[in-house]
């Protein structure tokens, strides 16, 4: 069954969590993914990326293009091959996680992805939007924080179909204006202007983590929006639609925030003032709406798929507690958070991307390493493991922990902290994302194999 839901059934609370969708209640085309995972990155916090690449990490704009590229691409890539997984087993991610973590185990990784999801990037985004809401009409930033919140929730507490509807909708509005701001910043960016921190290296590898956590950033979230799609939906086309839509809209999007970044932005204006700040009137009033409206794409999927990796922890929780609540609960937290956060946005914005990807990272290695190690196991297995309580796979969370204990100590570079690498040796920058991804999945596949032996 793949036609598309009704109005009526668009509207209907969700009645699913983490439990498997039924083969007849599945529906739709992997097309969908094109759209729900372009809509979220064509805002505020992608053009913030690009952003920084120049004014923050140094770099000329066409270096900022090559890290950004990369960084997109790479997270892509992996969004495509998890988002896979989705109408095979019809689960959402942070179950098909129990794979590698085991069922308990597992617990670990979908308590920091609720966390991250539901109130750092809930809040990073609606923020973004409160502030855009706030250069729009004059409304204080607090209130506008709070309008935006309300409606984001009412989304994602409604779930699936109306998140996915929301979208589409969404896409083709914020797809133009974007476009034609794109065109006014890159007629008066100064493209050949030099880096402004000499363009080193370790200025390459900030900015291609920051893009590479961003994107990668929605990893954890991959197959929960691909779970309602028909069992038999083609994995090829899968992982094109929801690879693609994710990867051309952050690179597009922030390789403008780049070009913006060359420019002079007006002085005292708030982080989105500073990119609407450049356009002429007109056209900054069509960016502002489309900056609201982004932030309330990419936060609706962050709140909603918050409440779906909690729902993943199998916890005793009320009967009256299930996703469509926890929703409204998650979403209140974050609000907090952005609440706490208004008075210096972009600093916390900025702290909050650089090291989103220091968990992603070792947690990637190890579910792509699963993936490949399962081979030709029969689904009905694996689906039987999900749905074990019993069943346990350390090797998976040992590999997590061991890949962040070693990455961030010796490899990171932020302002509160700088591991021994970069300290000794400052050219080297920030090696965290690429060190956690490999000795995350290289230490998984030595776990299991010595298992097997």
């Amino acid at each position: 069954m793949s036609s598309s839901p009704t109005a009526a059934a668009v509207l209907a609370v969700e009645a699913h969590g983490a439990d498997p969708v039924p083969l007849e209640q599945r529906h739709g085309s992997p097309v969908q993914l094109l759209w729900t995972w372009a809509s979220p990155q064509v805002g505020f916090a992608t053009l913030y990326i690009g952003v920084l690449s120049v004014v923050a990490f140094g770099l000329s704009f066409w270096q900022a293009v090559a890290a950004l590229v990369l960084g997109a691409g790479l997270g892509s890539l992996a969004h495509g091959v998890l988002s896979a997984d989705g109408p095979r087993f019809g689960v959402p991610q942070m179950v098909l996680g129990r794979l590698s973590f085991g069922y308990r185990g597992n617990s670990l990784p979908s308590g920091v992805n609720a966390a991250v999801a539901g109130i750092g990037w809930f809040a990073v985004n609606s923020v973004g939007g409160a502030f855009a809401l706030n250069s729009l009409t004059g409304l204080p930033p607090l209130p506008s924080l709070l309008i935006l919140v309300v409606l984001e929730i009412v989304i994602g507490y409604v779930g699936h179909d109306l998140v996915h509807r929301f979208e589409r909708y969404a896409f083709p509005v914020l797809a133009v204006i974007f476009l034609l701001a794109g065109v006014w910043i890159f007629s008066g960016a100064n493209l050949s202007t030099p880096a402004g921190g000499g363009g080193s290296f370790g200025g390459f590898l900030l900015a291609f983590s920051a893009c590479f956590g961003f994107t990668a950033g929605w990893n954890p979230c991959a197959s929960d929006y691909s779970r309602y799609l028909p069992a038999d939906t083609p994995a090829a086309r899968t992982r094109l639609f929801s690879g693609l839509g994710l990867f051309v809209s952050v690179a597009v999007v922030s390789v403008i925030g780049a070009a913006s970044g060359t420019m002079l932005a007006p002085a005292g204006s708030t982080p989105t003032g500073a990119f609407t700040g450049q356009l002429p009137g007109w056209l900054a009033n069509l960016t502002l709406v489309a900056i609201i409206l982004g932030a309330m794409a990419a936060s609706t999927l962050n709140v909603y798929s918050a409440a779906v990796s909690i729902s993943s922890l199998s916890l005793r929780l009320p009967r009256w507690m299930g996703r469509a609540t926890l929703v409204a609960l998650v979403g209140a937290v974050g609000t907090v958070a952005g609440w706490l956060s208004l008075a210096d946005a972009g600093a916390a914005f900025e702290h909050f991307l650089l090291v989103i990807a220091y968990w992603i990272a070792p947690w990637l290695g190890v579910v792509l390493a699963e993936q490949w190690l399962r081979g030709r196991t029969p689904d009905s297995e694996l689906m039987r493991r999900m749905q074990d309580p019993t069943y346990r796979e350390k090797a998976g969370i040992i590999a997590l922990l061991v890949g962040f204990a070693v990455s961030v100590p010796l490899f990171s570079n932020q302002t509160v902290y700088v591991g021994l690498v970069p300290a000794t040796w400052p050219a080297v920058g920030d090696l965290t994302c690429l060190v956690g991804f490999f000795v995350g999945a290289l230490l998984y596949v030595g776990l299991r194999r010595r298992k097997s032996l």
